[in-house]
């Protein structure tokens, strides 16, 4: 029986990858392995740093070299850290293919199709090679429709000003 599950928290608004966050911290206090890949936010997150104290229960990893949000890159910069990006996605299909960790979550996920640095097809399959008992965790602003079906459990976060 599978015991593993595919969560999207998604929003506009703040909490995503605080909400993903909580759940690595129960994961890992249960002594589950815990994966983190985050994309599109820059080196210059100082939380995160703070979050590497964790390990090595809770790995974080960030394939991206610029310090500052992929949005706020020229285009020139833009597409060569897709590349960066690519890598972090081929690790994240590894690390889904073999079960390396009980949790991963893919931060900031979704953003990669809202920014066409990967087509909602790639997302799919990237989710289809999950093994059955893992959980894992998609974050990013916009819900993306062609990855509902692969999809167990969906929270659209809305924050208030």
């Amino acid at each position: 029986m599978a015991t593993g599950s595919v969560q999207v928290y998604y929003g506009a608004g703040r909490g995503k990858s605080t909400a993903a966050l909580g759940r690595s911290i129960l994961a890992a206090s249960a002594g589950k392995t815990v994966f983190i890949i985050q994309f599109l936010k820059g080196k210059t997150d100082d939380g995160m740093e703070f979050l590497k104290r964790l390990e090595p229960e809770i790995k974080i990893f960030r394939f991206e070299k610029s310090e500052e949000y992929f949005n706020e890159l020229s285009e020139e910069e833009q597409m060569e850290e897709v590349k960066n990006i690519k890598n972090g996605l081929n690790f994240a299909k590894k690390v889904l293919s073999t079960g390396e960790c009980d949790l991963l979550i893919l931060d900031e996920v979704l953003g990669l199709v809202d920014q066409r640095v990967i087509e909602s097809e790639e997302l799919k399959n990237l989710i289809s090679v999950r093994l059955d008992d893992m959980e894992l965790i998609l974050t990013g602003r916009e819900f993306c429709d062609a990855i509902h079906p692969y999809v167990d459990e969906i929270y659209h976060l809305i924050s208030e000003d």
